[in-house]
């Protein structure tokens, strides 16, 4: 017999597990709150420049129909653009840059698709590595139900996905925050290699993949095509380790008050003498706001933006700096 405060208890219980399936994370590009970064941001300081690929079957357990094989693999590097490389069924891509990754304020690169529509999405784990040797996967979350198999031309839903590459359509960037790395063998400021490995969709256990947490991970399958899996067109860098000798100020030299905010910000800590150019985005890397501050004390008005999230940065002669704030 199940007593009401028995009965209440359980019932708590249910509530709290199914509210975590139903999580939302950030929605699609273009509405409030998204994370989506558009490829052309003025964030970006340079993009993937060497590349090894390992493609995956068209389709896992049907070995027979061959490998996917649309694109080169030199086609994931520089800018997004039409120009993609398509990875198969568990297939990986390693990719090199010029200078390390470093980890700043906010997120440190952004890995681009190209689907073409909000919900069409194709996804990928994506791992770093300081030495090409050992490395470290984003924690990630897909909380789409994988009771039934969505199909080759199903869709997904962006707010049940985080930290996995395809979350959002074609010239909008998925976000990474080293931040998210736990791995002694990885150095998170010294960033030398991302690998973007296809999910893949098939429901399956003997033959998916799992999110961060031991979950099926749904998306479309199969997809028995030349350009089968996950759809690299490019990955951005956001901190990059001695940006031609300019230096990326650390979180703890950067505090911005309150955070979220209502209307006006404030910054706090120890910061260079000087004038300041400071400038915030939205998050699909349009310009909201541009002024020369000419002391730290100073407060700055920002009531008229939307409710969501910025990325605000920070310019002196020798200093740059990147960090999100919220507007409520």
């Amino acid at each position: 017999m199940i007593t009401g405060r028995t009965g209440g208890f359980l019932f708590l219980l249910s509530f709290l597990y199914f509210s975590r399936m139903i999580a939302q994370y950030a929605p699609p590009a273009g509405q409030a709150g998204t994370t989506a970064i558009s490829a052309d941001s003025s964030i970006f300081v340079a993009w993937a420049k060497s590349s090894v690929l390992e493609r995956g079957w068209m389709q896992i357990n049907a070995p027979e129909l061959g490998n996917a094989s649309f694109g080169a693999a030199e086609d994931a590097l520089g800018v997004p653009d039409i120009n993609v490389t398509s990875l198969g069924d568990g297939g990986r891509i390693t990719l090199g840059f010029e200078k390390s990754i470093q980890n700043g304020s906010g997120p440190d690169f952004a890995v681009f698709e190209n689907s073409f529509s909000d919900d069409f999405l194709e996804l990928a784990h994506v791992e770093v590595s300081s030495d090409g040797v050992n490395y470290a996967r984003f924690p990630s979350a897909s909380l789409t139900p994988s009771d039934v198999q969505v199909n080759g031309f199903g869709i997904l839903q962006a707010t049940s996905i985080h930290n996995l590459a395809g979350k959002y359509m074609a010239f909008f960037g998925t976000p990474f925050d080293l931040d998210d790395i736990n791995d002694e063998l990885v150095n998170i400021d010294s960033i030398n290699y991302i690998r973007i490995v296809d999910v893949i969709g098939c429901i399956d256990p003997a033959t998916g993949t799992f999110d961060g947490s031991d979950r099926m991970i749904n998306d479309p399958w199969p997809t028995p095509f030349p350009s089968s899996g996950f759809d690299l067109d490019a990955v951005g860098v956001i901190h990059e380790a001695d940006n031609l000798g300019v230096k990326v100020l650390t979180k703890q030299t950067i505090q911005v008050i309150p955070n979220p905010f209502v209307d006006r910000i404030s910054f706090q800590g120890k910061y260079p003498e000087g004038p300041q150019h400071i400038q915030v985005f939205d998050m699909m890397g349009k310009m909201v706001y541009n002024e020369l501050l000419f002391s730290w004390q100073s407060s700055i008005y920002l009531g008229f933006l939307p409710k969501g999230a910025y990325q605000i940065v920070l310019r002196s002669n020798s200093n740059i700096s990147t960090t999100k704030i919220i507007k409520q």
